[in-house]
């Protein structure tokens, strides 16, 4: 499924979203590194055996930026203008290599938008879940959605 047009969604809506990623040494080395994030935690196996997690912590830049990848398709793909903003980012449990992520989005706020007469504002809370249905991070995503068809005048 696409993304949704402002008009489609309605306050409550929520998607399991499918599409689901197990987490790679790969993609914690890749991620950090082109961030330029050095944290041994992320990078240095003996640190982070010696470390409270006893083993590779997977950054939580891409933790978050893969939450937010699997819920595009079927809320923003092909609809969004503009992501403006996110907000309330929590961390409430590590991920590690292996771990298998899935996503759910609810709609929690929508407004029409006041400068754009041909879009909206809507407020999504993404949860990315592992395969212990742990949450293990969400936030809450504002974006400006095109409209199916001006309101009327």
């Amino acid at each position: 499924m696409a993304g949704r047009y402002f008009d489609d969604w309605s306050i409550g809506d929520r998607i399991e979203h499918e599409i689901r990623r197990t987490v790679t040494e790969t993609d914690n080395l890749l991620f950090s590194t082109m961030t330029h994030n050095p944290q041994p935690l992320h990078l240095d196996i003996e640190a982070a055996k010696a470390s409270e997690f006893g083993r590779i912590l997977v950054n939580g830049t891409f933790t978050f930026a893969l939450m937010v990848g699997l819920s595009v398709g079927e809320t923003t793909l092909g609809t969004l203008v503009a992501n403006l903003g996110y907000d309330k980012l929590v961390h409430p449990k590590p991920v590690f290599i292996g771990d298998t992520m899935r996503c759910q989005t609810e709609v929690t706020e929508l407004k029409p938008s006041k400068s754009r007469p041909n879009a909206g504002i809507v407020t999504f809370t993404h949860r990315l879940i592992n395969q212990r249905d742990e949450i293990v991070c969400q936030c809450l995503r504002t974006a400006l959605i095109e409209r199916r068809a001006s309101p009327p005048q």
